[in-house]
């Protein structure tokens, strides 16, 4: 499999950081999730230093997939409809923004409650801001907010992948798969394929 994307289909690297991520979003959401249930002790600190740690990952790897996906060209929409396309564009444009926004917020946050970022103990990240309760209020309503902005950009993808999958009959989710290649030009018209042939 390449490791650069090309028209049909996306290459290793790319494919690699959107399961990591994925997999890390998951993980760092159902950690949050579960901390906020937990009483103020050692158990809850640790599993906030995980949620912190988690977080800053992500924030590195978007960043390293945003470089990685301005220097490789982008494979050819499939959907039929200039609106799906907008409408992607729009919802990519969106998971790229929280992946950016929502650790951002996490570390301003720690920053204004005077509580540093250690990231998995192995070094610790400086304050982005001044110790400011008001500001911790803020940034804490806000990180909240995105958790939902998320859950509702991360749902509408997974929708939008089974459509394509299931109504289109199209490659947009296959060839996002490890095994898929995606070298020809075969899969790109499958569903017009399909539709003549039924």
């Amino acid at each position: 499999m390449a490791l650069r994307s090309h028209r049909n289909g996306f290459g290793s690297v790319t494919k690699s950081l959107h399961w990591i991520v994925a997999a890390l979003f998951i993980g760092v959401f159902a950690i949050g999730w579960y901390m906020d249930f937990l009483p103020l002790g050692m158990a809850k600190l640790e599993w906030m230093s995980r949620h912190k740690s988690l977080g800053v990952t992500i924030l590195m790897l978007a960043v390293l997939r945003i470089i990685w996906r301005l220097s490789e060209p982008t494979p050819a929409a499939l959907g039929t409809h200039a609106i799906e396309r907008l409408a992607a564009k729009i919802g990519h444009l969106g998971l790229y923004g929280v992946m950016i926004a929502m650790p951002l917020t996490g570390w301003m946050m720690s920053s204004a409650a005077n509580f540093p970022v250690s990231v998995f103990g192995l070094f610790t990240l400086p304050n982005l801001v001044a110790p400011d309760q008001g500001l911790f209020e803020s940034l804490r309503t806000a990180h909240f907010v995105l958790s939902w902005v998320i859950v509702a950009l991360v749902g509408g993808h997974v929708c939008a992948a089974l459509k394509h999958h299931f109504i289109d009959r199209d490659a947009t989710l296959r060839r996002m798969l490890p095994a898929f290649g995606g070298n020809n030009n075969a899969d790109i018209g499958a569903n017009t394929t399909a539709k003549e042939n039924s």
